[in-house]
Formats: C-alpha cells, structure tokens, sequence
C-alpha cells in the first residue's frame, strides 16, 4: 500500500491468519470456484486462477482442497455459484473500508454487512467513491528474519517486482498484477519462503491512527467484517501508529 500495508502487517504478526485457517481456506475455495468458472480449469491459460492458487499455496492450503474447489467452478463437480459484490465505506477518523464479498445470495450478504456497518457507526458509501483511492498490487510479505534482503531483493527485482521495503520484522514486495505470478515464482524457485502473496488494493495514502481506542475500534470493526462468511477481503487506509500498537499489545 504505497510502502506499507499496515493492516496486512498487523494481522500477521497476531497471527490471525493461522488462527483462522479454515476460514481462509473456505474463502480461498469460492475464490477458485468463481475464477474456474469464468475462466476455465488451466492456470496456465487463466492468469486469474493461476494468481489465487499462487495465494493458495502461500497460506499451505492443501492441494486436495484447491483441486476439488477448481473441479467445482469448471463443472466437474456439483457446487454452487456465487456472485461478487463490492461495498465501500468510512469509518472512524475518516479511514477508508473496502469489503469485497462472494455470495450465493446477494440480498443476506448486503444485510449483514450493512448491520456491521451500522454496529461501528458507520454506513456505505456512493459506489466508487472509496475504490478511487486505491490501486490494485501484486503484495507478498516474507519474514524479514529468515532471509537475506539483498537476495529477496534481487530476486523480486529481476523478476519485475515494482518495489521492496521493509517494515519492522517484515519485507513488503508490490508488483503490477500482471507480473505478480513470475514474480512470486521467482522468490518459491529461489528457495525464499513467503508469508502471504496475493493482488491486494493498495491505498494511494495512509491516514495515521494515534490513538488507541480509535485504532482499536477499527480492528475490531474490519475484524467483524472478516469473519463474515460472505466476505472475502478488506481492504483499508489505516496506519495505525507504533506507539498506539504498543499500548493495545500491553492490554492483551
């Protein structure tokens, strides 16, 4: 996200990605169930598949799982068909909330992620109005302790990454969507383990959050956000300080 995905940041290092596994594996299902269906069974002739089985094995999703789920959108197997919906809205200290969701019924999911809105104190906004803020990025996390930054960078770069920073215990590689695939080829082939990999939208700028029952209030609402079944990824501007980090960890 111009540098940094904070949000992204903050969720790997209170390992809620491993916490919710099967989650992420169910959500990850309906994303190759949806891109199967619209662009075949062949990774290699449907980039878009081909970049959500590169996520996939990212988080260690077993191969059975995405197999299954892809034979499900091609056809091969009986599975339901779900439809993509975008809501966008602000939240407190003006930050940015984009929540994309698969649904198989379209009218429960905007109902209850309205009531969530509504919970935080918060309401959609105009279609678009949010999603122009942001750009869509190739986003790959690795763990900045395990390896050598010269070669993660060299590596990354060669094979088109846009960019490298890090950011406390993390490196952050952005790329252009259309090279996200080579590239994290390229990081798997130089025997460089990944955190996380997927296209993401990246916020063209942060709004900074300093205080700690503001920036706790906005966790707790995308994490409510999260953990609906129909929702499969949120996205926001956030950047929530050290500082006020610091204090929320104490309390846990």
């Amino acid at each position: 996200m111009s540098g940094h995905s904070k949000w992204a940041t903050i969720k790997h290092k209170k390992g809620a990605m491993d916490a919710k596994r099967g989650k992420v594996f169910s959500k990850l299902s309906k994303e190759l169930m949806v891109a199967a269906r619209h662009g075949g069974s062949d990774p290699d002739k449907n980039p878009t598949l081909r970049t959500i089985m590169q996520k996939a094995k990212s988080v260690n999703m077993p191969s059975d799982n995405v197999t299954r789920a892809i034979k499900k959108g091609a056809g091969e197997l009986e599975g339901a068909t779900f439809e993509e919906v975008v809501y966008e809205g602000y939240a407190s200290g003006g930050v940015a909330l984009i929540v994309r969701v698969l649904t198989d019924n379209k009218n429960r999911a905007a109902s209850e992620i309205r009531h969530i809105f509504t919970r935080h104190g918060s309401s959609f906004a105009a279609q678009g109005s949010v999603t122009r803020g942001f750009e869509r990025k190739g986003q790959i996390f690795i763990d900045a302790k395990a390896v050598d930054e010269d070669r993660v960078m060299a590596a990354a770069l060669e094979a088109g990454a846009d960019d490298m920073t890090r950011d406390g215990d993390q490196f952050e590689i952005l790329t252009d969507p259309a090279v996200f695939s080579a590239v994290s080829e390229a990081l798997e082939k130089a025997g460089i383990p990944v955190l996380s990999a997927e296209v993401s939208l990246v916020p063209a700028a942060y709004v900074p959050i300093a205080d700690k029952a503001v920036a706790s209030g906005l966790m707790k609402f995308v994490a409510d956000l999260e953990d609906n079944d129909d929702v499969q990824s949120v996205y926001t501007n956030m950047d929530v300080t050290d500082e006020a980090m610091a204090e929320m960890e104490k309390e846990q």
